[in-house]
């Protein structure tokens, strides 16, 4: 089977991280489904970039909080043919330190990056194993690797899935499905420019910059392609250094 004839979605394909990987994955030939949770005018912009460079694209938006929701979304994508290239990048963060954390923040972002993740792979699981060929690839953080303070929930919610793929990929690696995660560090997006002044980056990546979500996407583009066959259940890291 050809890149070409494989399909791909993004999971907050529309962010800034997401809309690189959608790009990537496009440029090497994938059929990309960029997916939003509400907003699905981004989604229809980064699908219109893609189509600008002779790419193909569309666009979805469901919540992958809402498991009926997302079901019959993907029921409607798999009616034209299984999806191979699964890329998990759907996540929130709800900063608090813990003694004045609220519940609907541990919640919330516990929902959509851990039950999110659960609603989205398993009913592609199957008929990914069909074609004996898939790769899901999970987005997560340096947060779930070394912990970081304000981010108990962050942390625990990256940190399960870094504990789900590594027991997805023994259960699916013989029908050649490989399933890593991709740990980013800082990476220079709309969502932390105000984050990381210049001073805090200097003092915490050794690199002294940072990541680009370009940077992020060729790693996950590796991932997706025939050459990483043999790399699966891997927590792969991307920080410049920092840990």
């Amino acid at each position: 089977m050809t890149t070409a004839s494989k399909r791909a979605l993004v999971t907050g394909g529309s962010g800034g991280i997401g809309s690189a990987i959608c790009r990537r994955l496009a440029a090497d030939g994938y059929s990309v489904i960029v997916h939003a949770n509400g907003n699905l005018d981004k989604a229809q912009v980064v699908v219109a970039d893609i189509a600008a460079l002779g790419g193909q694209a569309q666009a979805v938006a469901f919540d992958v909080t809402d498991a009926p929701a997302t079901a019959a979304a993907l029921e409607a994508l798999l009616e034209d043919g299984p999806i191979q290239v699964l890329v998990n990048n759907a996540g929130i963060h709800d900063d608090a330190v813990f003694p004045g954390m609220q519940l609907a923040q541990w919640q919330r972002v516990l929902d959509v990056s851990l039950n999110g993740f659960f609603h989205v792979t398993q009913p592609l699981t199957m008929p990914m194993i069909r074609t004996r060929w898939g790769r899901i690839i999970t987005i997560t953080s340096v947060a779930a690797v070394a912990g970081n303070r304000g981010q108990v929930n962050y942390s625990a919610a990256k940190g399960a899935l870094h504990a789900a793929t590594k027991s997805l990929a023994l259960e699916v690696a013989s029908r050649g499905i490989t399933v890593n995660a991709v740990a980013p560090g800082i990476i220079d997006t709309a969502m932390t420019q105000d984050a990381f002044s210049k001073d805090v980056i200097d003092r915490m990546v050794p690199m002294k910059r940072a990541g680009t979500a370009e940077e992020v996407a060729d790693l996950v583009g590796f991932l997706a392609s025939e050459r990483s066959a043999y790399i699966s259940g891997q927590v792969i890291s991307i920080n410049g250094g920092m840990i």
